[in-house]
């Protein structure tokens, strides 16, 4: 990777870390529905010249995908960082969406994996259970089964957009608020009409997180992303990714206030270490074809 597009990929790792620091400011003023649709809604006007119809029989996995990584993904996401006292937590576990993706992509896909992604993705989920031992976490244990969720749907939504062709991103961001929002508007309906019509204590600063995680998160971390993708293969850009957490966890601590025990770090250590393996790996397979047992 050149060193320009690595300051590239930095960069948009670090838009992406401080935007759970965004999300968590929101939350003090939004529901987590609110600011999701909100999104969603300024994300479609902005990206609305760029919709393109899918190619034919494709229809259901975009419809999937989009609701999988826009509505469900974000809405829990933000739920657990409205429920959660910290940032550095959520954004570890967050990344739990890559192991996640390693097993649905066998189960559904009928991929294999080597003993050694297996065994990195049971080193991943082990640090999920020393960071759920941490004492804050225990005090908060509805936000890490949340989070959970949230990477799980992630996940879904990365396997079903491998057979996607030909979409953009901006076109998948469009198209994936076209089919959220009425979700979210739905939802919203049933389990919290007031919310319709009724905003919080909103002041600038939740103003601007919301509109931070619009432009810098969506447009462009997502827009420079799909850049440099373009010149640059995705298993060479994933192991960089990984200093998203890393940023998020500094952002958390210097912004937000955080004071994670060593159990949060030890098993976010933990965590990451199981997903840089399972990169890794699968930068390698990309690369060379893979050797039997592998």
């Amino acid at each position: 990777m050149s060193s320009r597009d690595l300051v590239l990929v930095l960069g948009i790792c670090l838009v992406w870390g401080f935007n759970f620091v965004a999300g968590a400011k929101g939350m003090e003023a939004f529901t987590p529905m609110q600011f999701v649709a909100l999104r969603f809604a300024c994300v479609l006007v902005l990206t609305l010249p760029f919709l393109r119809r899918p190619e034919p029989g494709q229809w259901r996995q975009l419809a999937g995908a989009g609701l999988f990584l826009g509505a469900l993904h974000f809405t829990f996401l933000q739920w657990a960082l409205k429920l959660s006292s910290d940032v550095t937590s959520i954004t570890i576990l967050q990344n739990m969406s890559i192991p996640f993706a390693v097993l649905l992509a066998m189960l559904f896909l009928g991929e294999r994996a080597g003993w050694r992604t297996l065994a990195a993705t049971g080193v991943a989920f082990t640090g999920v259970l020393v960071i759920g031992l941490d004492p804050l976490v225990l005090s908060q244990s509805k936000a890490l089964v949340v989070v959970l969720c949230s990477a799980l749907f992630q996940a879904l939504g990365s396997v079903l957009m491998r057979g996607l062709r030909g979409v953009s991103t901006f076109n998948f961001q469009c198209w994936s608020a076209v089919f959220s929002l009425p979700v979210l508007v739905g939802a919203m309906a049933l389990f919290d009409p007031q919310s319709l019509t009724t905003l919080g204590p909103v002041g600038p600063w939740h103003w601007a997180a919301l509109g931070y995680s619009i432009f810098m998160a969506s447009l462009v971390g997502h827009g420079l992303f799909f850049i440099l993708v373009q010149r640059t293969p995705l298993p060479t850009l994933m192991p960089y990714l990984l200093t998203m957490p890393v940023f998020g966890t500094i952002f958390g601590i210097l912004v937000w206030g955080d004071r994670p025990g060593w159990r949060l770090l030890a098993g976010g250590v933990m965590v990451l270490a199981g997903i840089l393996v399972i990169t890794l790996r699968g930068r390698r397979k990309a690369l060379v074809p893979p050797a039997v047992g592998d």
